[in-house]
């Protein structure tokens, strides 16, 4: 970093689309809330949707994710991921290992891992070659039915033992984050939280970035 450079926030925001496909696109609402301010990343999430129906919108929403400076990554499929030259790719305990994952996206994408609120998980993705491993769910949310419930302690024992970035996530709002920011997340994953904003998704990214204190310097992506 250059001297006298500002330093980026320790945290970030990691925005996840909405379950279910806007009649209108996902353009528009995206393009919305990249402009309220830093987003590393976007998930693409659209549980139950056919093959078709990722790739259409995961073609209309790559331009405009990496045009923001963010990674755009596909929720369960690395092979989706990998046919739509996404950034990578987001896979659950259910869904296939983190080695199948990884030997399908290749070294280059991005790989995070669902690791719910288990230690022994978390280590065995990270030495499987995970590029981020996720926690949670911290909160109730209507969004999914998590299997399980996670403290803010794992974060901050995750942070001070290892260098892999980890994700918070489940149903975080701006008003419950700072805990989990405090604690030493390095990136919030947030769904019903942007969309659902009394003030709209750009003010909701907004606020967030409010939140995050400047800090170490975090993932490059």
């Amino acid at each position: 970093m250059a001297a006298g450079a500002p330093d980026r926030p320790h945290c970030r925001l990691y925005l996840i689309t909405p379950p279910v496909l806007p009649a209108g696109g996902l353009v528009e609402p995206m393009k919305a809330a990249l402009g309220g301010g830093d987003v590393a990343c976007v998930q693409l999430r659209l549980k139950g949707a056919d093959d078709d129906a990722v790739l259409r919108a995961g073609e209309a929403l790559l331009p405009v994710v990496q045009g923001a400076g963010a990674a755009l990554l596909i929720n369960d499929r690395p092979d989706l991921a990998r046919r739509l030259g996404a950034d990578g790719a987001h896979v659950g305990q259910d869904d296939m290992s983190c080695a199948a994952a990884r030997k399908i996206l290749g070294p280059d994408r991005i790989l995070g891992v669902t690791c719910h609120e288990s230690r022994h998980l978390a280590i065995e993705a990270g030495e499987a070659g995970a590029d981020y491993v996720a926690f949670g769910a911290f909160f109730p949310t209507t969004t999914k039915s998590p299997p399980s419930q996670a403290a803010p302690e794992i974060l901050r024992w995750w942070s001070e033992l290892f260098e892999l970035p980890c994700v918070a996530i489940g149903g975080i709002t701006v008003a419950n984050a700072p805990p989990l920011v405090a604690a030493g997340a390095d990136f919030l994953a947030v769904s019903a939280g942007i969309w659902q904003y009394p003030e709209g998704p750009a003010a909701a990214v907004e606020a967030f970035n409010l939140l995050f204190v400047s800090g170490p310097t975090a993932a490059p992506w």
